[in-house]
């Protein structure tokens, strides 16, 4: 008979090196390539100004000019040199509900890879012991002399191990992983959506505020030139169409104020909401345009780099490769199956003989599964895997789409929100020139009524919309600086920071200084 000459260690190591070879086979399924950055050298159709028309004087119309290849700033709102700002976003930053939520969503995907690298790399091993008292009739053994009743006891340990041949394993931790890797940019996603609201609210609250002080300073000067033209209507100088007409614009003027006031309690309310506060508790800050300032220096990213700085692009690619991994899983179901199971352990029929030298039991065992007719079960679902891989790479392309449209509209909105501002500012000088010199001639009389009316109407316009293209020109800012990521990149600590951890932080920051 033929007898091995191979010494029983290195029988071993020949068992070890099999298993080894057998767990770092290639993985079924398609390896994941990232997909490749657009290949364009410019976000607009046209070229761009490199520096934007200024209106010199008013609030927004500090000159800009686009930086590219700039890297953006972390914090990038403190650009606009506002400590209440500042302040009203790290309170955002510490109790926004939805932040919370991504945070807490991104620590249970983790825990997900964790739960899958246990279950899939590491052998199952449990323990169990029992203690049975039965009673079973002698024609079990094939003896017919009555029954016996009597007590078992036994412990044992149990070990279960899948060897992973076709890596299906490997490609559900990778699918994880990747899921994980999801929910962490839907986190950065988050932290960037509140602080580009933030401040876009921010902004809107001051441009309400400023609209209605605008409105409050000419239904000032309606009401006066109302009281005067009823004067005059008693003297004859006018007639009655004249001071109702008047009245008219005090009563419009005045429903403006109303929408205004309303409007304005509205952005408080959503300011509060975005710091994590009831409305009625908040106490937000009042705003003012011309508090704030405009930042000079666009960073302008290379386009090649947009889909590695844009959390909601980055989301989309990690949920690619988490469908291209879900697809090897599926794949790896089809093929065969192979287990190891092995148990040790004791039986007795006494608790005092359980650990005896008699008692000891173990079963080494090995298996192989290969499925055969489930109903196209298993192909059903890799076809669906490979549908749902095909979905994610349709979306991945929509976002990129969609990033690439939003950085495009936001740098022309800048572009035309310079032009915009300067010429609102020059028709709001010009209209109110104009009103001035009609109403001192109206006084005179040497100038109708109507005349005094249609200006005082135009002036009212270009107020408003003068103050509305300031604001256009600092959430135009905030637009591009979102468009083009944010910067968490470089932001330092984690996206969401709890008030009891923030304030940890900071007296730990005090004891070392």
């Amino acid at each position: 008979m033929f007898q091995s000459k191979v010494p029983p260690l290195s029988r071993l190591n020949l068992l070890l090196l099999i298993c080894a070879a057998a767990l770092s086979a290639c993985a079924v399924g398609p390896d994941f390539k990232q997909p490749d950055s657009p290949k364009t050298s410019s976000y607009t159709e046209g070229p761009l100004s490199p520096k934007l028309t200024t209106a010199a004087g008013v609030p927004g119309g500090t000159p800009q000019e686009f930086n590219e290849g700039a890297d953006i700033e972390a914090q990038w709102w403190e650009l606009y040199k506002s400590p209440e700002l500042d302040a009203l976003i790290k309170k955002a930053l510490e109790q926004n509900p939805n932040l919370g939520a991504a945070d807490a969503a991104l620590r249970a995907a983790q825990e997900n890879v964790n739960a899958q690298i246990g279950g899939q790399y590491f052998p199952q091993v449990s323990v169990g012991a029992d203690a049975v008292r039965q009673k079973q009739p002698s024609a079990v053994y094939g003896l017919n002399y009555g029954t016996d009743t009597y007590n078992l006891y036994n412990t044992s340990v149990n070990v279960t191990y899948k060897l992973d041949v076709f890596g299906g394993a490997r490609r559900a931790v990778e699918g994880a992983r990747a899921q994980a890797e999801v929910a962490q940019f839907q986190l950065e996603g988050a932290y960037l959506s509140l602080t580009g609201n933030v401040v876009t609210a921010a902004i809107k609250e001051a441009a309400l505020r400023a609209q209605m002080l605008a409105t409050e300073e000419i239904l000032k000067a309606q009401i006066n030139l109302a009281e005067l033209t009823e004067k005059q209507l008693k003297i004859g100088t006018v007639n009655k169409v004249d001071l109702t007409s008047q009245q008219t614009l005090v009563a419009s003027s005045q429903a403006d104020l109303f929408n205004y006031e309303r409007n304005l309690a509205f952005a408080r309310n959503q300011l509060a909401v975005l710091v994590g506060e009831i409305p009625s508790n908040a106490n937000i800050t009042e705003f003012d345009l011309s508090n704030l300032h405009l930042p000079e220096k666009l960073p302008l990213s290379v386009p090649s780099t947009l889909v590695r700085q844009r959390p909601d692009i980055r989301a989309a690619e990690a949920q690619l490769k988490a469908q291209n991994a879900f697809v090897g899983v599926a794949t790896a179901n089809l093929l065969p199956q192979f287990n190891i199971t092995g148990s040790i352990g004791a039986a007795s029929l006494t608790s005092n003989n359980l650990f005896g030298p008699n008692s000891s039991l173990w079963s080494l065992g090995g298996g192989i599964l290969q499925p055969l007719f489930q109903g196209g079960q298993l192909l059903a679902q890799r076809r669906g895997a490979i549908a749902n891989y095909e979905k994610a790479a349709f979306q991945y392309q929509a976002t990129v789409l969609s990033a690439f449209q939003e950085v495009a509209n936001a740098l022309r909105a800048l572009e035309t929100g310079a032009l915009a501002l300067k010429a609102a500012s020059d028709a709001e000088r010009y209209a109110f020139e104009t009103l001035d010199l009609v109403q001192q001639q109206y006084k005179l009389g040497t100038a109708s009524y109507l005349a005094v009316l249609y200006y005082q109407n135009q002036y009212q316009q270009a107020k408003v919309k003068s103050v509305s293209a300031q604001a256009t020109r600092f959430s135009d800012t905030a637009a591009l600086f979102t468009a083009l990521g944010g910067g968490w990149w470089n932001r330092e600590g984690p996206a969401f920071k709890p008030k009891e951890i923030a304030n940890k932080d900071q007296d730990e920051t005090s004891r070392k200084n």
